[in-house]
């Protein structure tokens, strides 16, 4: 009862403010994945970040690996992204008419894409799939989408099932409100699974649209594609005529300068991105080959809008976080770090005992609590988890009081088994280690209990 009293005092401002919020917003947050549910928790209410780390209303501080789930690679308020921010704003936010940010970041992102492609713009991942998907519809005239059971893509209908992130986090991998209709288009298959994909071809070889993917899983916890799965994919709809698009909303700039397209040689029809290229900002993008997009309005008949699409300040915080990736060793660097905290996280593990494999891809990774195994010898010497279904054996329970533990010792890690961490260009690598030592302590409290 005294620690539970203690552990009340230390959030008392926090949970004073989630009493007030549940009352006004559904189940008081804006987006399931802010909500401690998942742990057995509250949500810590943020003051402020800076860098690597975050300060909650109580006064705590965190490192952070949550990164706003993603696009702040360079860190909370880089001065960087800050002075571009600012310099824009003094000029206005919001138009109703093109800017130049529009062109140069786009510029940006067609030169590391690659393919003379184009890009639209759009204001999240989820518009941007959804603008993708009927794009796919449209430019092939076949209705059926294959994608990956725990792959997530934004909330659009057609997609939301067998979702990963929070809809996985919150028991609903599905959800009320779509129409049988929506989703008697989708076709389900398992991630690192060639034959299954071969299967769905062969038997809807003249109706198939897209097959769309995470290229690396990144809401079921950070899953790499098997040697040669993404190739073969890529052949499969060549064969077949379809369109392959990958989802980088996650992966894009942040796994490589290319995105998950660059670093496993595997180039996609469309990609839809978001995150990074907002630097911390609202934003979503489109992007493929010139004849592919021409056929977007006003170009082509397939219609898409959007009032605050490529907005300035998206546009210049996006570019100016572009810029920063652009710097010498930036990418060795992310992947130094990283690589130094699976290697902690698995070393930790194998010293208390702790089942846990600790699966990266550049500098997102995820450890995953492994029921009824020994830890591994060697650290991430193989792959544990290689699709949804392994994912969901996972402990919840474990990580729960794994996150407890580290959330009282000052690392901010994201509310749920089934989410990535992320690491940036200012997480410092005194601060891999102090997280390593807090990790260690924490699993041996795990162990414990």
């Amino acid at each position: 009862m005294a620690n539970q009293k203690k552990t009340d005092n230390r959030y008392k401002k926090s949970q004073q403010l989630f009493q007030r919020a549940v009352g006004l917003m559904p189940g008081g947050v804006s987006s399931p994945v802010r909500s401690f549910a998942g742990v057995g928790l509250g949500p810590v209410f943020i003051k402020s970040g800076q860098g690597a780390y975050l300060t909650d209303v109580d006064g705590n501080s965190y490192i952070d690996f949550v990164m706003s789930y993603g696009p702040l690679i360079a860190g909370h308020a880089h001065p960087a992204v800050r002075a571009a921010m600012a310099k824009q704003m003094s000029r206005g936010t919001s138009f109703g008419c093109s800017s130049p940010g529009e062109v140069d970041l786009a510029q940006m992102i067609s030169d590391a894409m690659g393919t003379s492609s184009k890009v639209r713009f759009v204001n999240s991942g989820t518009e941007a799939v959804m603008s993708a998907i009927r794009l796919a519809r449209a430019a092939t005239g076949r209705r059926l989408i294959i994608k990956i059971a725990g792959g997530y893509h934004g909330h659009v209908d057609a997609l939301l099932v067998q979702a990963g992130s929070g809809a996985t986090t919150h028991g609903s991998p599905s959800s009320p409100g779509i129409p049988p209709g929506v989703v008697e288009n989708t076709l389900l298959i398992s991630f690192n699974d060639v034959a299954a994909a071969q299967q769905q071809f062969a038997l809807h070889c003249q109706e198939i649209a897209a097959l769309i993917i995470e290229p690396v899983l990144g809401n079921i916890g950070v899953v790499n594609p098997a040697p040669g799965y993404l190739a073969e994919l890529r052949r499969l709809c060549d064969e077949y005529q379809a369109l392959l698009i990958f989802d980088e909303v996650m992966t894009g700039f942040r796994v490589a300068w290319g995105g998950a397209q660059s670093r496993y040689g595997v180039r996609p029809d469309l990609t839809c991105l978001g995150k990074i290229i907002g630097g911390g900002l609202p934003v979503g993008a489109y992007t493929g080959r010139g004849e592919l997009m021409d056929q977007i309005s006003p170009a082509g008949p397939v219609y898409q809008a959007g009032t605050l699409s490529g907005n300035p300040l998206s546009m210049a915080a996006g570019a100016a976080t572009l810029r920063l990736l652009q710097l010498p060793d930036a990418y060795s660097q992310l992947e130094f770090l990283a690589a130094r905290l699976q290697d902690g996280l698995a070393g930790a593990a194998a010293k208390t005992g702790v089942p846990l494999a600790v699966q990266r891809c550049g500098s997102m990774l995820t450890p995953f609590f492994l029921p009824g195994k020994s830890p591994a010898t060697e650290a991430h010497s193989e792959q544990h988890i290689n699709n949804y279904a392994q994912a969901l054996s996972c402990s919840t329970r474990a990580y729960a009081l794994f996150f407890k533990q580290m959330l009282d010792a000052g690392v901010m890690l994201p509310p749920s088994q089934y989410e990535a961490w992320f690491v940036s260009l200012v997480h410092s690598q005194a601060d891999i280690d102090a997280t390593i030592e807090k990790a260690e302590a924490a699993l041996a409290a795990v162990r414990a209990g």
